[in-house]
């Protein structure tokens, strides 16, 4: 009797949908069955709209652009000029990699996202480097100036374009949920943001294709609101955030970004860049910030103080109120204030990002 009591209550817990027994038992039951009745299960799920489909924020990325970079010598090529290590776009399951070009000096002149196109069929082949789009005459520059002999070609890809794919649901963030592709032949590139799982996905499409024609339950948004996102977690992106021959990689956090290695060969601007990372010491971050007027107001590089006028950092850039700001470690959780264009005192609160690593000694 008593296991017919249980029985029952577990069944109507499977028909009212309520639980976690509903969803465990499906789930099992699925992935159990997967290959004896895919036909089926796909053919439901066009029938009727998943409970489990994911919806994306499609973002337009206009501020960005992309270099084709190709030949034999690509690889070994870029490997003497960025801070990341190529080797890892050789492996299979990474096909996006973060990295910095930095000068002699050690200090950020791009910041970059590479992707791979090996088994491409497009006409594309060796990789895309995507860049902010009003460095892109400066990039090829330079990669003209360090070509020397190498068998490798550089050529912009005008008729591509840049999306970031940001799931609404914060548990789809958590989980790395893929965004369900419905015309795969018109995806050139779609991988995860390689610096924060935060930052979703990264999609490469012509420019003449539209998200709604390739991701199922897509939202186009406001490339404002991709900007908002990424100054509320402190992911900085650009020459605004990023100062060309200014900003150091490691107070960029650019080993939270997975954009460095410290196991490969010389490039350009190792030096300063190891001496510092084996030191161990590092005063001054980029964080996110909260302020008390837009961003718009404020000049960028405006020094930081505390409330006692010991100097605390350097403000980057923003928008509406939230921004990102060099600040000293030692003052960071104090309220800081700066001067906007017009002479008015601003309030600045700083936070530690989720995204950051919590063992870290900062």
């Amino acid at each position: 009797m008593q296991r017919v009591v249980l029985f029952s209550s577990a069944f109507r817990a499977i028909l009212t949908g309520s639980g976690g027994l509903h969803s465990h038992y499906f789930r099992c039951n699925v992935t159990r069955h997967e290959n004896v009745s895919r036909t089926q299960i796909r053919k439901h799920s066009q029938d009727q709209p998943s409970n489990n489909t994911v919806l994306f924020s499609c973002y337009s990325l206009p501020h960005r652009t992309l270099i084709n970079v190709s030949g034999q010598d690509t690889s070994s090529f870029l490997q003497g000029i960025i801070t990341n290590d190529m080797a890892l776009l050789e492996e299979d399951a990474q096909c996006a990699m973060y990295a910095h070009i930095l000068n002699v000096q050690g200090r950020t002149l791009y910041d970059i996202i590479l992707y791979s196109l090996k088994g491409n069929p497009d006409g594309f082949n060796g990789v895309l480097l995507e860049c902010d789009r009003t460095v892109q005459d400066s990039i090829m520059q330079l990669l003209k100036v360090y070509k020397i002999r190498r068998k490798v070609t550089f050529s912009s890809c005008p008729s591509l374009s840049s999306w970031a794919l940001l799931p609404q649901n914060k548990a789809a963030v958590l989980e790395k949920s893929k965004p369900h592709v419905t015309a795969a032949d018109k995806v050139l590139v779609l991988e995860q943001d390689p610096r924060t799982e935060l930052m979703g996905w990264r999609m490469i499409t012509n420019s003449q294709n539209n998200p709604h024609e390739i991701v199922s339950a897509c939202r186009e948004g406001n490339t404002e609101e991709y900007h908002r996102h990424r100054y509320e977690i402190g992911l900085p992106e650009g020459v605004k955030d990023l100062p060309p021959g200014e900003a150091l990689p490691l107070e960029s956090n650019l080993v939270y970004m997975q954009g460095i290695s410290f196991s490969k060969g010389c490039y350009v601007g190792q030096e300063l860049t190891a001496r510092t990372h084996h030191t161990g010491v590092i005063r001054k971050r980029l964080m996110p910030v909260t302020m008390s007027a837009l961003a718009e107001n404020l000049d960028q590089g405006t020094t930081l103080v505390t409330e006692g006028g010991k100097p605390a950092g350097k403000h980057r850039a923003g928008i509406g109120k939230l921004g990102l700001s060099l600040i000293r470690l030692a003052h960071a959780k104090e309220p800081l204030k700066l001067k906007s264009s017009d002479g008015m005192t601003v309030t600045l609160e700083a936070t530690v990002p989720d995204w950051w690593p919590k063992n870290s000694n900062d």
